[in-house]
């Protein structure tokens, strides 16, 4: 023990510390998340969904016989703070992939950064098809594109009752909001939908009654709300405060975990699109799949409504970890090659990339599912 002791106190005074030691003997993956900040809920439920997957892997083994070690950075909630800690993940710590950025905006500041120093980022959340659209062939991604959730909600539509005959919008004031908003419309347009009135969000805003105050008396039945949980949570507890008529959808992914705790008035309804929905786990695609992530969250004791957003974290390193086992070697390009092939049966499904975007340039696109929940009264029920 005594010889062990001076070995690693010799290392550390050479400048060769254990962590660098550690290092050589793992694989880095490189994670961007926004873990403060005005979408910091979803930031911090996505990197424990990452943390879990890492630990999975682990306890398995590890990939090509290595340990994976995640280096998870802060973005800030601020596309300036993403490309800052997408270059301190490529540049200091070497990192041959990386994970992020949560918000479209973040991830898009984000992508310059990949093709300058050729290295793959795994989008695990971000919905603007400028994503895959752009022609950046470092990236791609496992959330579904805006438009993607507008066909799948466009489906549902004749199970509302009363039906869905006019539609207003409120989105937060970025790339993902708006996005959104324009996919929706689309689709909802196609359907005999009529559009009523448009409202933005600053990204920051603690405050939606202005906007809601101007939905009042629209002729709208519905209201669709995009936005992340902490606007959420206030937009749905301010129009139920100002009994706006229009049912509130949300869209996004996100889920306002705080009216789980602390519910709006009595038999408020709010109907949410989740792209995992952990209240019904048992009817996944992969239900034992879905199940041990569950059964892995709650064993850290982190808040089960979470899991609706943890599960990007989870997949996305699921993932990677097989596109880099699949390359034989940590390395971007070998591992950028092996993610066209790969093929992951992760918590929200099949996972498998499609090309999208000009020839040439394509990035990968999947096709994941999308659900739809409602809440009532601190209860979630699968629609």
């Amino acid at each position: 023990m005594l010889s062990t002791r001076l070995f690693i106190a010799t290392m550390v005074a050479s400048g060769l510390g254990a962590g660098s030691a550690l290092a050589a003997d793992t694989i880095k993956i490189g994670v961007s998340e926004p873990l403060t900040g005005s979408v910091a809920a979803s930031g911090n439920y996505v990197a424990n969904g990452a943390r879990l997957a890492a630990e999975k892997i682990n306890s398995e083994g590890g990939v090509l016989g290595k340990q994976i070690e995640l280096v998870i950075e802060d973005n800030k909630s601020n596309p300036r703070e993403a490309v800052n800690a997408a270059e301190k993940l490529i540049l200091s710590d070497k990192v041959p992939v990386m994970m992020g950025a949560w918000g479209s905006t973040f991830t898009l500041a984000t992508m310059p950064k990949l093709e300058e120093y050729g290295v793959p980022m795994l989008v695990e959340t971000a919905s603007s098809s400028k994503v895959t659209s752009a022609g950046n062939p470092w990236v791609f991604r496992i959330s579904p594109t805006s438009k993607m959730e507008a066909i799948a909600f466009g489906k549902k539509l004749d199970s509302f009752d009363p039906p869905i005959k006019q539609v207003d919008f409120l989105s937060v004031n970025n790339d993902w909001g708006l996005g959104a908003t324009e996919a929706f419309k689309e689709v909802l347009t196609e359907k005999g939908v009529k559009i009523g009135r448009v409202e933005t969000i600053a990204p920051d805003a603690t405050d939606l009654s202005a906007q809601l105050a101007g939905l009042k008396g629209s002729g709208s039945d519905t209201l669709i709300l995009t936005s992340g949980v902490e606007q959420l949570t206030l937009g749905i507890r301010q129009a139920a405060e100002q009994r706006l008529d229009q049912r509130i959808v949300t869209t996004g992914g996100s889920f306002p975990e705080p009216l789980i705790a602390s519910p709006g008035p009595k038999g408020y309804v709010s109907t949410h699109l989740l792209f995992f929905s952990p209240w019904t786990a048992d009817s996944a695609v992969y239900p034992d799949i879905a199940e041990e992530f569950v059964s892995a969250w709650k064993e850290k004791d982190l808040p089960f409504p979470g899991l609706s957003e943890g599960f990007r974290g989870y997949d996305g390193i699921l993932t990677i970890a097989q596109a880099i086992e699949d390359a034989g070697k940590a390395e971007p390009e070998a591992i950028r090659k092996a993610l066209w092939d790969v093929k992951v049966k992760g918590v929200n499904g099949d996972i498998a990339f499609e090309k999208d975007g000009p020839e040439g340039k394509e990035s990968g696109q999947s096709m994941p599912n999308v659900y739809i929940v409602q809440l009532k009264d601190g209860a979630v029920t699968a629609y």
